[in-house]
């Protein structure tokens, strides 16, 4: 460091001598009245003159730390878990296989069975068969029973008779009794043989066999 700065005073000293020297050479210039050209050139010789300093000396690197002792515990270390070996071995279960199920069937209803169509309606209004003449004549208080009539018995005879084609009576047959036989067997045997019907007839106007309804009141006569 002392030899640098020894360098450096010397290079300033040089350079004051030579800024001297200029200063001379244009004093005397100006005395002796050299061209400006020359002393021009001079100047720029002398100005462009560079000092070059020399470079700082280099820094040496620190030292490195030293390294601290380590005071941190020691890891603590587990020992490994035993290690159990199971000897049984394992079971195995078997899945029996099912089939697999049926598709849906579809059951579809049989269709509706079809109504027959209504029957014609009719050409004549059907007809039961009507008696001809009065029913009162089929039988009167002549043909009150005679034992009926002395023991003075009375009743409601009611019957129901089956008229052929022919308007005659086919069948009698006692619905409601008197009470009494005799008077009930009296009853159909007059119907029987004194009764005329017009037969019955059907929808087709044709005579049919029917029947009719009706009652006989045996009353003592006074």
């Amino acid at each position: 460091m002392a030899y640098a700065d020894q360098q450096m005073s010397g290079n300033r000293i040089v350079a004051i001598i030579i800024v001297a020297l200029i200063h001379i050479v244009l004093g005397y210039a100006l005395i002796t009245g050299l061209a400006y050209s020359a002393v021009k050139k001079v100047v720029e010789r002398v100005t462009t003159v560079d000092i070059e300093e020399p470079p700082p000396p280099e820094e040496e690197p620190p030292p490195p730390p030293e390294p601290q002792p380590d005071t941190s515990p020691p890891p603590i270390v587990a020992p490994p878990p035993p290690v159990q070996l199971n000897t049984t071995p394992p079971t195995v279960r078997t899945q029996p296989t099912f089939p697999p199920p049926a598709p849906p069937v579809l059951v579809v209803p049989p269709p509706a069975p079809v109504a027959p169509p209504p029957p014609p309606p009719p050409r004549f209004q059907p007809k039961d068969p009507t008696p001809r003449g009065s029913p009162g004549r089929w039988a009167n208080t002549n043909d009150y029973p005679s034992r009926a009539l002395r023991e003075e018995r009375e009743g409601v005879t009611r019957f129901t008779v089956t008229v052929g084609t022919n308007g005659r009576v086919t069948n009698c047959r006692i619905t409601g009794s008197s009470g009494h036989s005799d008077l009930d067997q009296t009853t159909c045997r007059l119907i029987e043989r004194r009764a005329r019907f017009n037969p019955a007839t059907d929808g087709n106007g044709d005579e049919v066999t029917g029947t009719w309804s009706n009652a006989v009141r045996w009353e003592i006569p006074e």
